[in-house]
């Protein structure tokens, strides 16, 4: 699938638009650098939580472990991972949201509404999109589902997606801190994990 001419340059603007956002500059200590990979024939889409200090760094997306271990459980390679034509990645929050007591803090709440549904319009329809992580999950699952997230268990929709329609999957965040939920759940990697590689593999396969 080729994007027309003009839808490319219209996402090229926003995304232009995007990577200059200062909104939430002053409650930021690491100052904003937003992290996103659009392309407008991308028929994966996999929406995360929020940068780490690395990927803050660097300005890459998932370039750290935590991308490491995803790109494991899908079976891309970094380099379908990282052609935009074929993945879009793009974050709850799109800056580092700095560290709290307990590790990284959540993903500012500023970003999804402000620019989540822009970016979606130049996505294909027939894509797969990927849910990665409870912040993600509880989002759409608020908007496209109408729950509240107190009725949003991420081990229930990992399990079953089926709520969001065939054209969603639901991951638990690849982090380290994962290790404790995966052992909790074996049946995510023995089961969702070879399903999941099948279904990105046919989504991606060449028409």
């Amino acid at each position: 699938m080729t994007a027309p001419a003009d839808a490319d340059a219209d996402l090229a603007g926003l995304l232009r638009e995007v990577r200059a956002c200062t909104v939430c500059a002053p409650l930021l200590a690491d100052g904003p650098r937003p992290v996103v990979q659009i392309g407008a024939a991308a028929r994966l889409l996999i929406i995360g939580q929020a940068p780490g200090a690395r990927v803050h760094a660097s300005g890459i997306p998932w370039n750290d472990p935590s991308g490491d271990r995803l790109r494991d459980w899908t079976g891309l390679s970094r380099e379908t991972f990282y052609d935009p034509a074929q993945v879009a990645l793009m974050p709850m929050g799109f800056c580092y949201p700095g560290t709290g007591a307990s590790g990284d803090l959540p993903p500012r709440p500023e970003c999804a509404p402000l620019w989540h549904k822009r970016l979606l319009a130049h996505l294909p329809a027939a894509r797969l999109t990927l849910l990665v992580g409870s912040h993600a999950l509880k989002y759409y699952a608020r908007q496209g589902l109408g729950l509240p997230a107190s009725r949003v268990a991420l081990a229930d929709f990992v399990r079953d997606s089926s709520p969001f329609g065939p054209a969603v999957r639901v991951l638990p965040h690849p982090s380290w801190r994962s290790g404790t939920w995966i052992r909790r759940h074996p049946w995510f990697e023995a089961e969702r994990v070879p399903d999941l590689r099948a279904a990105l593999a046919a989504q991606l396969q060449t028409d």
